[in-house]
């Protein structure tokens, strides 16, 4: 087995009493390096802002200093990443071993390859410094403890980088042409910033320079190469991008409504039965178009699904997506766990129906507003869906819809709808349920 530690970042948390008292040097280099990192135009092209905050803060009465008490520090968040031999029970196997050591897990992208090796990349919190070397021996210790679990040769990359080259050079992104906004969110290997270019808001999504490896440049050009292809109402339509390490970045629309997670589980929206099917007809008919292009998304879920200002949804984010018949491509566990097919779980060879189960947790989701398995851990989650637990059926679910949304998470993948099936039935039941309406309201 490989192991590969980095830190990825950090998490504002409370300052914990046993770190101590900050001075008012530290105080105003934490703002200032706060002020950096956000992207504040004056901190970062005005030479002399520096000293103009420390003067500012040198001017303040003593009790206008922030005390320690008050203050936030930042949680380290590190990357760890394991390369082994596959195996049957590898995911429970690695996620006991990181929480022995003590880790919180908070995202996990692992993958698998046809001929048998598993690269499983987590995202973890619980090391309470940044430095990796500790970390790095903690875990090489669990490892050995672990030996039996862990046995076989290493091999340390599992995919080659795909390449990409413009043909006419029309989409790649001219990086003086782009401005920079605000921060709208934040992934595993990058960041999502709003921003304007040639006088259009766009959304640019930005790999960190000093987080790129194998990894993310995989993703990267794997989605680039998936956008540029793809042209439809219910995908997210691709602008350009900047493919010249170290500024990665690619372009899409700006959408105003943000994700459909956070539609949902943010603001607390419960999406009338109209709204729901008209999600519902979008987000297959975007699915559709995919497959119909021989791509498979592999990590359908509600936060990649994002709402324009007409709330048309359009399906997002192809970092893990693949085109069906493409050489050497990795055939399990790939996606997030809550949304993740029994058959990618549990490291069978799996095809575009993969990404029809997930759409069945979507649905569910539209009808409860609740987050799939929200008492579990997503590991548990995945644990479970192995076993054949599925999300509590709704009560309150049109009953047509939930017939639809049983079959869509069909243990046997070969028994679920395709999307174009299940277009027209979802298409079908909206106008029942319209009919239904207006036939109340002429009662009335």
């Amino acid at each position: 087995m490989e192991l590969l530690v980095e830190e990825v970042g950090e998490s504002s948390s409370p300052l914990p009493r046993a770190f101590g008292a900050l001075s008012p040097h530290g105080i105003k280099n934490d703002i200032y390096n706060r002020l950096v990192e956000n992207g504040y135009e004056e901190a970062l092209f005005n030479p002399d802002f520096k000293k103009q905050l420390d003067a500012h803060f040198d001017r303040l009465p003593q009790r206008r200093v922030p005390s320690p008490s008050s203050l936030q520090i930042q949680i380290p968040v590190h990357e760890v990443i394991f390369s082994t031999v596959d195996k049957p029970k590898l995911l429970s196997q690695l996620s006991a071993l990181l929480s022995d050591v003590g880790l919180n897990i908070r995202e996990a992208h692992v993958f698998s390859t046809v001929d048998g090796y598993s690269l499983d990349v987590f995202v973890v919190d619980g090391w309470d410094v940044e430095e990796t070397d500790d970390l790095d021996k903690a875990l090489e210790k669990a490892i050995s403890r672990s030996e039996r679990s862990f046995t076989g040769p290493s091999h340390s990359m599992l995919e080659k980088v795909p390449t990409i080259h413009p043909e006419d050079g029309a989409w790649e992104i001219d990086r003086r042409l782009l401005k920079i906004g605000e921060k709208i969110g934040s992934g595993y290997c990058g960041d999502l910033y709003r921003g304007v270019y040639l006088g259009d808001e766009v959304a640019v999504k930005i790999l960190k320079s000093e987080h790129i490896n194998h990894a993310s440049k995989v993703e990267f050009n794997q989605e680039v190469s998936i956008l540029r292809e793809v042209q439809h109402r219910n995908v997210v339509r691709f602008i350009g991008a900047c493919t010249n390490p170290p500024n990665l970045c690619i372009v899409t629309e700006y959408m105003p409504g943000g994700n459909l997670y956070d539609f949902l589980h943010k603001h607390n929206n419960v999406p009338e039965l109209p709204l729901l099917l008209k999600f519902s007809i979008d987000i297959s008919k975007g699915m559709d178009y995919l497959h119909q292009n021989n791509i498979i998304h592999r990590d359908l879920k509600s936060a990649n699904l994002l709402l324009d200002v007409d709330n048309v949804v359009k399906v997002a984010d192809f970092g893990v997506a693949r085109f069906k018949h493409q050489g050497g491509i990795m055939t399990a566990e790939t996606g997030t766990y809550r949304w993740m097919a029994p058959e990618v779980i549990n490291h069978q060879a799996y095809d575009h129906k993969a990404d029809v189960y997930s759409f069945a947790i979507v649905l569910w989701e539209l009808a409860t507003s609740k987050i799939p398995y929200e008492k579990s851990t997503p590991v548990q989650a995945a644990l479970g869906v192995r076993k054949g637990v599925r999300p509590e059926l709704p009560q309150n679910m049109h009953p047509g819809l939930l017939n639809l949304m049983q079959r869509c998470w069909d243990g046997n993948p070969s028994k679920r709808p395709s999307f174009s099936e299940i277009t027209c039935e979802l298409e079908e039941l909206l106008t029942q349920v319209q009919r239904e309406r207006e036939v109340k309201l002429l009662k009335k």
